[in-house]
């Protein structure tokens, strides 16, 4: 069965409410490889505050081998939830905080995790490769990346930038492109989505600097 499943592209099944994922799915579909949406359920009615039966709104019948959730209303996302981890099934809940899924603080805060499959070796905090001529980048590799796309939107603004401001640069132009809320703060960290969007793609592409540099040093001729 594991052998099965490594032959065949991995199935995503999506949960969102009036399209609070499209952004996300739009990224996957452009970028992502070796894996397919398999299902999208998009809860488009209106909800009221408290819902005693979700199960009104989410059927159990879906199969896939790894759910994401958008949900917004706290009732759905963590009967969901609790139906993945029924069905064995990973479920990222990403911004949110429920017992059972994997809940990075950003989509693009998540970490490298067994049991993801390739959305988890290509999406998640973001990981760039970069070439460099006379201070400048004159090259970008993008080696793991944002769901939304932001990581691979930006790149071709960076060919050309001196490497000393490139970090500061990438940060500003993923927080155009970030959809999270500015003003939705987190009261722990103190930072919002968006400015952690941005940094960290910027700790991305310095380290990415820093290994180009490092690579200069240590090639043919020098000792």
């Amino acid at each position: 069965m594991a052998e099965e499943r490594s032959k065949r592209p991995q199935r995503l099944v999506i949960f969102e409410e009036r399209g609070s994922g499209d952004y996300k799915i739009a990224g996957i579909e452009v970028y992502g490889r070796d894996m397919e949406i398999a299902k999208v359920f998009n809860i488009e009615a209106p909800l009221p505050p408290i819902i005693d039966e979700p199960d009104e709104y989410i059927s159990e019948d879906f199969h896939g081998d790894l759910v994401l959730n958008f949900l917004k209303h706290p009732d759905l996302s963590e009967y969901l939830v609790r139906l993945c981890n029924k069905k064995g099934i990973p479920v990222i809940a990403s911004g949110q905080q429920i017992p059972g899924a994997i809940c990075p603080f950003t989509c693009c805060g998540l970490g490298k995790k067994e049991g993801l499959g390739a959305y988890g070796q290509q999406f998640g905090v973001p990981e760039y490769e970069v070439e460099i001529e006379d201070g400048r980048i004159s090259d970008v590799r993008v080696k793991r990346a944002a769901s939304c796309g932001a990581t691979y939107q930006v790149v071709r603004e960076l060919i050309g930038t001196e490497i000393e401001k490139a970090p500061t640069e990438i940060s500003r132009r993923v927080q155009y492109l970030c959809l999270s809320d500015p003003s939705d703060f987190d009261p722990v960290s103190g930072k919002s989505a968006l400015h952690f969007a941005g940094e960290v793609h910027k700790a991305a592409l310095k380290k990415a600097i820093d290994n180009a540099l490092k690579r200069k040093d240590h090639g043919p001729g020098k000792h």
